[in-house]
């Protein structure tokens, strides 16, 4: 058997149909939305990859403290064969974790929307460790998920603090879907980003290169390209705002002065009025005590709570009651 497999439960448009409801929906609603996946093209990746090496974005340095320093941990608490990472991109961070839960680990299952990161990623594993099998999936895990048969227990990862872009409703229905999937002995790594003081989280995500900015514009750029749209990135500003009730940072782009976007395809205009905004994402932040209860509320048990040295973020390991 080849140690690579793919399987793709994504119908061919689905992503062109997602985008197009997406949009449809978000600037036709008061205030106007769009969700924080559309920044992801090719050229929204490299922005984002040059944000995880900006001085102010600590999330990414974090977590890699914690997955170097514990890696061993996990692995001897979860005794994991199968690993299935959901949005594993390109799979860098999870390689510590990896080499800690080999040789016993029998099955990489990596998912992702795009095949080219899951095939590049799988390729440069496999060269470096061809005991592994990799199983990958081209699927959108927010749908709920069947896994491939693999062998147990299972150590199912999702990390970068990504839980944080869900909505709190949307969070309960993502943990209760991984929480079906689980078995007795299974369990849930989670990477968590912690609530910290207002100028360092601002700064995370407003950096003084204005890289952030750019990556916030770019899903302008994928609604020109994907949709024959007019918007000009240039007509709006970056904006990043902590919610201190709600304890999220919502970044958001500002029209500069009144105007309109024409999308062909969707046979729509769109127009803004000087100021308004669209919220293009949020990014939650959390605490100890919320995350057990936000576990336990989906049927999952916090067992483990790792932070970095500087108490910036988190990963906690949940078994499934």
């Amino acid at each position: 058997m080849s140690p690579f497999q793919l399987t793709r439960t994504l119908a061919p448009d689905a992503t062109g149909a997602d985008l197009r409801t997406d949009v449809l929906h978000g600037l036709t609603r008061s205030p106007k939305t769009l969700p924080p996946k559309w920044f992801y093209d090719a050229r929204g990746s490299e922005l984002f990859e040059e944000i995880t090496r900006l001085p102010e974005y600590y999330p990414t340095r974090a977590e890699r403290e914690i997955l170097i320093a514990r890696a061993p941990e996990i692995a001897a608490a979860t005794g994991a064969r199968t690993l299935v990472e959901l949005g594993s991109g390109s799979s860098e961070k999870t390689r510590f974790l990896i080499d800690a839960l080999l040789p016993g680990l029998d099955s990489y299952v990596p998912v992702d929307v795009s095949e080219s990161a899951l095939t590049g990623a799988a390729e440069s594993l496999l060269a470096d460790r061809p005991e592994l099998r990799v199983h990958a999936l081209v699927a959108d895990f927010t749908r709920g998920l069947a896994l491939p048969g693999t062998p147990g227990p299972r150590l199912v990862a999702f990390l970068g603090g990504t839980i944080g872009n869900l909505l709190p409703s949307e969070r309960q229905t993502f943990l209760r879907s991984v929480r079906a999937m689980l078995t007795p002995g299974d369990a849930l790594l989670l990477g968590t980003d912690l609530v910290k003081d207002e100028e360092t989280l601002v700064a995370a995500y407003d950096d003084a290169a204005g890289v952030t900015a750019a990556f916030n514009k770019n899903v302008l750029s994928v609604i020109d390209r994907e949709l024959g749209a007019d918007a000009d990135p240039g007509d709006f500003d970056h904006v990043a705002l902590w919610d201190r009730d709600r304890e999220w940072i919502e970044m958001r782009l500002r029209a500069r002065h009144a105007l309109t976007v024409k999308i062909p395809e969707l046979d729509l205009v769109v127009p803004f009025e000087a100021g308004e905004e669209v919220r293009t994402e949020v990014s939650a932040k959390f605490r100890q005590t919320g995350v057990r209860d936000e576990l336990a509320e989906s049927g999952l048990d916090l067992s483990r709570w790792w932070t970095d040295d500087e108490g910036r973020f988190a990963l906690s390991l949940a078994t499934a009651r």
